[in-house]
């Protein structure tokens, strides 16, 4: 097969769909498919280390967002040029943005057929940029909605990310279609390296998240929770791995509750084996976001036999069993405190969650891919079909 992925998001950018993006592409061309991917220009190095190929075109930093593009495929010939090259027999889209529609051009030109993955909560961020539900609203069913019904096949990462398309007007056929990860080895070396790095105690509870640090990650119901077991006399650490476009809020309201002292912020990791060393550093992983549609992260974690807390019914969550292989609360800072205190009376019980996640949550890429492929040979040959009717 010759397959297109098309996306806003990808290397050196190391969020969550250009990492996902980046993993479809070397996964594919790994099993002898041929497999390129089509995203903004950027200073990703030297290009021979990839084993697929890359199509790019040309883009500026996304104001307000540097660390992001925004391409500008219509201007760039070169790109057309080398675009027009190509043949595949199937687009995957993965954004609704200018990746998404390029994706979208191209399949209809070609007549072939395009799949569509719904990575984000697209009504929260129009949301939280206009601060207007009616524009966030409008937004998303102009921009959002109208394009995975352009889509011949739309995929969701998790059930509950498919009813929030749903609700958001989404017509097209959704399949569900998780992430994998790469399984690591984490050694005992990585997490004194991650403890030296931080300068981070090993005689107290440490509560971990990594992510954005963006309030929509629901990263006050951490900060509060964390507060009452300051209140509690609990001797802990929080470590917020991340950056975003709110830490100097956090960093704030880190401080009106008192917990300013015991909050680590380590910025953003690129060292995949320093993150890793700070899943093992870790007791508890603490992820009460409702806004991501998939959580990477906890299973990262459980790959370091970390287990997680999540709020229950939300998409992150559909990976965990309450009281099994990681913890659930309702979305509420009190719960959330309830939880943690509760589990952290029994340290051999959290090992014992731990040891449950890391044996059942994390599902190799290469079991993924080799769904993602049959489900392009499906779509590939009833597209094929349909045009012989």
């Amino acid at each position: 097969m010759k397959i297109g992925e098309f996306s806003d998001a990808f290397l050196p950018v190391v969020d969550g769909v250009g990492r996902v993006v980046y993993s479809y592409c070397d996964h594919i061309a790994r099993t002898g498919n041929q497999c390129t991917a089509v995203v903004p220009l950027t200073k990703m190095g030297y290009r021979g280390r990839f084993p697929f190929e890359i199509i790019d075109y040309y883009c500026a930093p996304l104001p307000g967002q540097p660390q992001y593009s925004v391409g500008a495929p219509i201007i760039d010939e070169h790109y057309r040029q080398h675009l027009n090259m190509t043949d595949f027999d199937i687009v995957h889209v993965h954004s609704p943005f200018i990746a998404g529609n390029e994706g979208i051009r191209y399949a209809r030109k070609h007549d072939i057929p395009i799949v569509g993955t719904f990575h984000s909560k697209y009504y929260d961020d129009f949301l939280q940029i206009s601060h207007s539900r009616i524009i966030a609203g409008i937004s998303t069913d102009v921009i959002v909605t109208d394009f995975f019904n352009k889509c011949d096949e739309v995929w969701t990462l998790t059930d509950n990310s498919a009813k929030t398309l749903q609700s958001y007007g989404c017509k097209r056929p959704i399949f569900l279609m998780p992430n994998g990860m790469d399984k690591r080895t984490v050694l005992p070396s990585q997490k004194e390296d991650a403890v030296s790095a931080f300068h981070l105690r090993t005689d107290v509870l440490t509560l971990l998240y990594v992510g954005q640090l963006n309030w929509k990650k629901n990263i006050r119901l951490i900060l509060e929770a964390c507060s009452k077991l300051e209140n509690d006399g609990t001797d802990f650490q929080l470590v917020l791995a991340g950056q975003g476009p709110h830490q100097a809020e956090i960093e704030s309201l880190c401080n009106q509750l008192g917990i300013k002292d015991s909050t680590v912020f380590t910025g953003h990791i690129h060292d995949v084996k320093l993150l890793d060393g700070l899943y093992l550093a870790a007791d508890l992983f603490v992820f009460p976001s409702v806004y991501d549609t998939f959580s990477m992260v906890i299973r990262e974690a459980a790959n370091a036999g970390t287990p997680s807390v999540a709020v229950r019914n939300s998409a992150a969550s559909e990976c965990i069993q309450d009281q099994i292989n990681g913890l659930l609360c309702s979305e509420d800072a009190e719960d959330l405190y309830q939880t943690i205190h509760e589990a952290i009376q029994d340290r051999s019980f959290l090992k014992q969650l731990g040891k449950a996640a890391s044996e059942t949550i994390p599902i190799e890429w290469s079991v993924i891919i080799e769904k993602v492929l049959d489900r392009y040979q499906f779509l590939i040959d009833y597209h094929k079909s349909a045009k012989t009717k």
